[in-house]
């Protein structure tokens, strides 16, 4: 419906977008994923593998340049810093790490 429309008009006109958990069916449904790396919550992977996208349930977090997905809901924790490290560079998200007292879990699948 109406939220995927939304995110395929941001991603259309250049953003970024990013999802945790099963919000990347959200992705799925707005087109974004087809034939590109993804990764959900692994109780809906089935289901992200029905939509077209090359599902990596291996993975927690999957980079793949403008659009970004993140397994459980915990892993949106190292999405975030995933990406305040690609805008800000690695230090800053060490920092930001410590000070909300989290130890990063994986680095990205990136394609």
């Amino acid at each position: 419906g109406a939220v995927p429309r939304a995110v395929a008009a941001h991603h259309d006109a250049g953003a970024t977008v990013a999802a945790v958990c099963t919000g990347g069916m959200l992705l799925a449904a707005a087109g974004l994923l087809d034939g590109r790396p993804a990764v959900t919550h692994a109780g809906a992977v089935a289901d992200l593998r029905e939509t077209g996208a090359d599902v990596r349930d291996e993975a927690r977090l999957v980079d793949d340049g403008d659009v970004l997905t993140a397994g459980g809901v915990t892993s949106g924790l190292d999405l975030a810093l995933h990406l305040v490290e690609r805008e800000a560079g690695a230090a800053v998200a060490d920092r930001v790490a410590t000070t909300i007292e989290y130890e990063r879990q994986h680095e990205a699948y990136t394609a």
